[in-house]
């Protein structure tokens, strides 16, 4: 797989320029993009590499393919699901329970590829690794592994997150213009149900989210619950 000087892989670095080009209004909504072709003698590559890309662009509803008709950048309808990123602390306090945070790990290194992946970056990105627990009344609410790139937000790098959780720190400190959240259910491992209290394979109720900051990948985190004390509110706008 071919790569850019800084180790990103091509369709990784394209997909990073056309979100660019988009928030900056070079690439307007409902605007017809350069086809794939002339893509591919830009960026200096195969068509197929620039397929990749714009595929999973459309996968993640930032472009609109049509066969025969090009490819568009995705307008924002009037009505959608809109998500927050709420803070966790607030969250809790707001049912009334009493909140408290548990730092369990915090790394410095190179991530597996599957996550380099998610945080669409090369093989010699450092990224902070944290695991964390919430509590709702000394009760485990939701256990919270997050990765975040130091390419992007490098003072992550020097704050312990002993005192305060990575989401508020986040939320308070790194402004986001992009957001992504996966929903899932899964059964719990051995180690995420000593974790959480709960039996092994029990069912959780899992959040995978990503944030962007112009462009740039911020943080992946992915959020697990126990099943039965977790409810997710979406609003209409």
């Amino acid at each position: 797989m071919r790569k850019t000087n800084t180790g990103v892989p091509i369709y990784l670095h394209i997909k990073q320029v056309a979100r660019e080009r988009i928030q900056s209004g070079e690439w307007k909504p409902g605007a017809l993009i350069p086809g794939e072709e002339a893509l591919s003698k830009d960026f200096g590559c195969a068509r197929v590499t620039v397929h990749r890309a714009l595929r999973e662009l459309a996968e993640e509803g930032v472009l609109e393919r049509r066969r025969k008709a090009g490819t568009r950048v995705t307008v924002p309808v009037s009505r959608s699901a809109s998500f927050a990123i709420p803070r966790i602390d607030l969250e809790i306090e707001g049912t009334g329970s009493v909140y408290r945070y548990a730092l369990l790990h915090r790394k410095i290194g190179v991530p597996s590829a599957a996550i380099r992946g998610k945080l669409e970056s090369g093989p010699k990105v450092r990224a902070l690794h944290l695991r964390c627990l919430h509590y709702a009344n000394e009760v485990p609410y939701q256990l919270e592994e997050r990765w975040i790139n130091l390419d992007t937000v490098p003072e992550a790098g020097k704050e312990s997150f002993e005192e305060i959780g990575p989401n508020r720190w986040l939320v308070e400190r790194v402004p986001w213009t992009d957001a992504e959240h996966v929903l899932s259910a899964a059964n719990a491992t051995a180690e995420e149900a000593e974790l959480l209290e709960v039996a092994e394979n029990d069912a959780l109720f899992v959040v995978e989210r990503r944030t962007w900051s112009q462009g740039n990948l911020v943080t992946y985190t992915r959020l697990c619950h126990p099943g039965r004390l977790y409810r997710m509110r979406t609003a209409l706008r």
